[in-house]
């Protein structure tokens, strides 16, 4: 019995366009958690700064997903774009960890 292999534009569908989704899920979550409450283990500019590069990544994501969706999704991402993006999101739970630690 032979086992068909997935397409590259299957592949893509199946893995890339929920991992876009999941950036944008987990950069707004932490924009809007940083928007919203002070971080006291932060400094205003430390959290300021975050939040500008959670911005902007978002703005990439998006630029990606609308590539994407453009090309009927046969754009593929260069690793390298993608490892910043999940290297902030592990930054960002890390910020949430941390602030639901403080406000125990």
């Amino acid at each position: 019995m032979s086992t068909k292999q997935p397409t590259e534009k299957e592949l893509l569908k199946t893995v890339l366009e929920p991992l876009l989704e999941d950036f944008q899920y987990w950069f707004e979550r932490s924009r809007s958690l940083l928007e919203s409450e002070q971080m006291s283990f932060l400094s205003a500019q430390q959290q300021a700064q975050l939040l500008e590069r959670i911005n902007q990544s978002q703005q990439e994501v998006q630029t990606a997903q609308m590539l994407f969706k453009a090309t009927g999704g046969t754009a593929g991402i260069d690793s390298k774009m993608l490892l910043p993006w999940h290297q902030l999101v592990a930054e960002c739970w890390n910020v949430a960890q941390k602030y639901r630690e403080s406000k125990n």
